[in-house]
C-alpha cells in the first residue's frame, strides 16, 4: 500500500492544485507581512519611547511616512487576504462522511492536546515538533537585533533578506518536497529536514559577515521538508474524523512554543552580548536553535524507531 493510500488521502486533483496554490499564497503573504513589520519594530519602540514620532515616521519607509501605524495595517490586511483566500478559494478536502461532530469538550487547546497522548509515536513526533517550532521562534525574536548589531544592516537590507527567506521557502515547498519524499520516504525526509535546519542556524550564528549569513538561507529553507513529512506521518496515526482535531492540537503546540521562544532567545542574545558574558557570542541564540533542532531530530528518530 502506498503512503498516500495509508494516510487516507483521497483529494481530487483540483483540490490538490488549489491546495498547492494556497501554500504559495500563504508563504508569500506571510513573508510580505513580516517584511513590512519586523524591520521597523526596534526603531519603532526606540522612537516612541523617546517621543520622537518624526524620526519614527522617517525610518518606516514609504508606509511609515504616511502614518506610523500604517505598516501594521498593511500587515493585517495581508493576513486577512490570506485567510479570505483560504475561505473562498480553497476547497474542503475532507469528505462529509469523515467529519467529526462538533463537541465543546474538544473545542479548546487543552482538549485537543489530549489527542497527542493517545499514541506513543504521535506523542514523540509532537514533542519533536514542539522543539522544532520553538527553534523557529529565534527568527522573529532576534533576527533584526542580531543583524543590526553584528552586520549593521538597515531596514531595507533586513526586508530584502526576509524576501530571500520567503523565496527560498516557496521553492522548497513547491518544487523540492515531492521529489525528496518520493526518493527518501517521509521518515528520512523528516530527519534530513531537521538536519538542514540545524546546519542553517549554525551558519547564521557563525557567519562573521552578512554575505556568509545569506549562504545559510537556502540551507535553512530545506528545513521546510521536515514540516511536510511530520504532517504526513502524524495524519497516518489518527482516524479520518480526527484530522481536524490533530491540526488544532498541532497549532496549540506551536502557540506554546511562541509563548516561550521570545523570552528564551532574547534573553540569550542579551546575555551573550553583555558585559557579564564569559564569551562575546552574538550568534548564541542561533546556536541554541540549532541544538533544539538536533534534540527534535533525536526525539523523532526514537519515535519512529518505536513505530518500526
Amino acid at each position: 500500500m502506498s503512503e498516500e493510500a495509508a494516510s487516507g488521502t483521497t483529494d481530487a486533483p483540483p483540490a490538490r492544485g488549489a491546495a498547492v496554490i494556497f501554500i504559495f499564497v500563504t508563504i508569500l503573504l506571510d513573508t510580505l507581512a513580516l517584511g513590512v513589520v519586523i524591520p521597523i519594530l526596534p526603531k519603532l519602540i526606540e522612537s516612541f519611547v523617546d517621543n520622537d514620532t518624526a524620526s519614527a515616521a522617517r525610518i518606516f519607509g514609504l508606509f511609515g511616512q504616511i502614518d506610523p501605524r500604517l505598516p501594521f495595517w498593511v500587515a493585517a490586511g495581508l493576513s486577512f487576504a490570506n485567510g479570505l483566500y483560504g475561505l473562498l478559494i480553497l476547497p474542503e478536502s475532507l469528505p462529509v462522511a469523515r467529519r467529526a461532530p462538533f463537541r465543546w469538550r474538544s473545542a479548546n487547546p487543552v482538549g485537543a492536546l489530549h489527542l497527542l497522548r493517545s499514541n506513543r509515536v504521535l506523542a514523540g513526533l509532537s514533542l519533536a515538533n514542539f522543539f522544532a517550532q520553538l527553534a523557529h521562534v529565534v527568527l522573529p525574536s532576534v533576527f533584526v537585533l542580531y543583524a543590526t548589531y553584528r552586520y549593521g544592516w538597515d531596514a531595507g537590507t533586513v526586508g530584502a533578506t526576509l524576501a530571500l527567506v520567503g523565496l527560498c521557502a516557496m521553492i522548497v515547498q513547491g518544487a523540492a518536497i515531492g521529489p525528496i519524499v518520493k526518493h527518501f520516504g517521509e521518515r528520512n525526509t523528516l530527519f534530513l529536514g531537521l538536519a538542514f535546519g540545524a546546519a542553517g542556524f549554525f551558519i547564521f550564528g557563525a557567519a562573521p559577515t552578512g554575505h556568509l549569513f545569506w549562504i545559510g538561507i537556502p540551507v535553512m529553507a530545506l528545513w521546510g521538508i521536515a514540516g511536510a513529512a511530520t504532517q504526513a506521518l502524524t495524519t497516518q496515526l489518527v482516524a479520518a474524523d480526527q484530522q481536524g482535531q490533530l491540526q488544532g492540537a498541532t497549532t496549540s503546540v506551536q502557540s506554546v512554543s511562541q509563548l516561550i521562544g521570545p523570552f528564551l532567545f532574547t534573553l540569550t542574545f542579551a546575555y551573550f552580548i553583555g558585559g557579564n558574558a564569559p564569551l562575546k557570542m552574538p550568534g548564541a541564540p542561533f546556536y541554541l536553535a540549532a541544538v533544539l533542532l538536533l534534540l527534535a531530530l533525536l526525539i523523532a528518530w526514537r519515535a519512529m524507531a518505536q513505530k518500526a
